[in-house]
C-alpha cells in the first residue's frame, strides 16, 4: 500500500466479493442508520473520497468507499466482460452483503456515477437513495454509443480511443505522474480547462478534427506546468504511487470505463 495513501486514508479493508478481492475504507458507527457508499470515478481510487470519509466520519455517519474493480487495491480480471454493469454493480451488492447490509444511499461520480444510477433499476431492493456527482442518468441507448461519438467526435475521443486494444494504456502509462497532474488540474480563470475545443463536449468536432482528445492534449501539455494543479504534494502522491504499484494507471481506461459506457446489463426504466 502506497505510504502517500496509509497517510491519508481510514486503514484499508478486504472482502472476496463477486469473484475479486476487493479493497475498501469504512468510517463511522457499522451497523448504525443506513450507510452511504461512494463510487470513484476515472483515473481515480477510493481516496478521492477522502474528505466526504472524514465529513461522515465526523457525524458519526457510516460510509464505505471501495476502490472498484481494475483500480488500486481491488482485483484487476483480465477480461473486458468482466467490467459490464451486472458485474461492477454485483460487486456493490457482494460488498454489502459481505457488511450485512440491507439497503444503502450510493454517491457516484464519473464513471462511478453511471454505476450507481444503474443500482435502483438492477438491485432495486438494495438501493435506498442515488447521489450522482457530474453524471447524469442515461437511459440505454437504442443505438452503438461509440459509433455514435466517433461520427460526432472523431476517431480520438477519449471514449473511442479507449477502444483500441494497449493503445491509450501505452500512451496514459508511460508517465503516471504527468496523467494524473494533467488529469486532475483546477479550470484555469475565466477559461477552459484546456486550451481550444479539445475538452468541450458540447460542440461537435470540425471535419478532420477530433474533439476530447485526451491522448493529443496529454502529449502537448508541459509537464513543467505547475498552474490550476488541484492536489497538494502528498494528495497527488497517494494516487501515482499506487497508480505505479498496481501498474493499473490505464488499465481502468480500456477495462472498467470501456464496457461502462453503454451499460452491458442495463434495465430501461418504465
Amino acid at each position: 500500500m502506497s505510504a502517500a495513501l496509509a497517510r491519508q486514508m481510514p486503514p484499508v479493508k478486504h472482502a472476496a466479493v463477486n469473484g475479486i478481492d476487493m479493497a475498501y475504507y469504512e468510517v463511522g458507527p457499522r451497523g448504525q442508520g443506513t450507510p452511504i457508499i461512494f463510487c470513484h470515478g476515472f483515473p481515480e481510487l477510493a481516496f478521492s473520497w477522502r474528505h466526504q470519509l472524514a465529513a461522515c466520519e465526523a457525524a458519526g455517519r457510516w460510509a464505505i468507499a471501495p476502490d472498484q474493480r481494475g483500480y488500486g487495491l481491488t482485483s484487476r480480471p483480465e477480461a473486458v466482460s468482466d467490467y459490464d454493469m451486472e458485474h461492477l454493480t454485483g460487486d456493490l451488492v457482494g460488498l454489502m452483503d459481505h457488511l450485512k447490509i440491507d439497503k444503502a444511499v450510493f454517491c457516484g461520480h464519473d464513471w462511478g456515477g453511471i454505476i450507481v444510477w444503474q443500482m435502483p433499476l438492477m438491485h432495486p431492493d438494495r438501493c435506498a437513495g442515488v447521489i450522482g456527482l457530474n453524471t447524469p442518468f442515461m437511459r440505454r441507448s437504442p443505438f452503438d454509443p461509440i459509433a455514435a461519438m466517433r461520427m460526432a467526435f472523431g476517431e480520438d475521443m477519449y471514449i473511442v480511443w479507449f477502444q483500441k486494444p494497449g493503445v491509450a494504456d501505452a500512451v496514459l502509462g508511460a508517465d503516471t505522474d504527468k496523467t494524473l497532474r494533467f488529469f486532475m488540474r483546477k479550470p484555469a480563470s475565466g477559461e477552459a480547462m484546456d486550451a481550444g475545443a479539445g475538452l468541450d463536449m458540447s460542440t461537435p468536432a470540425a471535419e478532420g478534427q477530433s474533439t476530447f482528445a485526451f491522448g493529443d492534449l496529454l502529449d502537448a501539455w508541459d509537464k513543467s506546468d505547475t498552474a490550476n494543479q488541484l492536489l497538494s504534494a502528498d494528495e497527488l502522491a497517494a494516487f501515482v504511487e499506487t497508480f505505479e504499484a498496481t501498474g493499473t494507471a490505464t488499465s481502468p481506461a480500456t477495462g472498467s470505463a470501456r464496457p461502462t459506457y453503454p451499460p452491458e446489463s442495463t434495465a430501461s426504466p418504465a
